[in-house]
């Protein structure tokens, strides 16, 4: 049985202590990611969001039409009304919510841009093992495509 993903991550917000807020759901075995996220949390003014790393066994029970390939592909936002964001569309979601984001807004939801976004998103997303490294329990883990 998989135990919880240290939460750094003890410092942000967990899901079952912060109800009501949005779910950023992100690789808590990337380094990459990890850096993202902790900026996105210093960012976080308001205190919408709660983190959870895709690695912690209660993703899996509680989002069960994520698979862990889809997980693994792109960082995903689980709204507090129930919806869904993926990679690019989950950072322009997160642009319209957090004040701190609002500068990125109007570039995030340019008309014609979303392709570009995602395309971005999805080249760092396969590179981000390569660009910063993997940080596994026990110094063990494999890499994911």
């Amino acid at each position: 049985m998989l135990k919880p993903i240290d939460q750094s991550q003890s410092r942000l917000p967990d899901p079952d202590k912060n109800t009501g807020r949005d779910i950023v759901i992100w690789d808590g075995q990337c380094n990459f990611c990890r850096s993202l996220v902790m900026r996105l949390f210093r960012l976080d003014w308001t205190s919408r969001l709660a983190f959870i790393s895709l690695h912690d066994q209660r993703v899996a029970e509680r989002y069960p039409e994520l698979s862990f390939d889809a997980l693994m592909d792109q960082m995903w936002v689980v709204t507090k009304e129930g919806g869904r964001y993926g990679g690019a569309d989950a950072v322009g979601y997160l642009s319209l919510r957090m004040p701190a984001l609002w500068l990125l807004a109007p570039l995030m939801h340019l008309p014609w841009s979303q392709p570009l976004w995602r395309a971005m998103h999805r080249w760092v997303a396969r590179r981000r093992y390569r660009l910063a490294g993997k940080n596994c329990e026990g110094g063990t883990c494999h890499l994911h495509k």
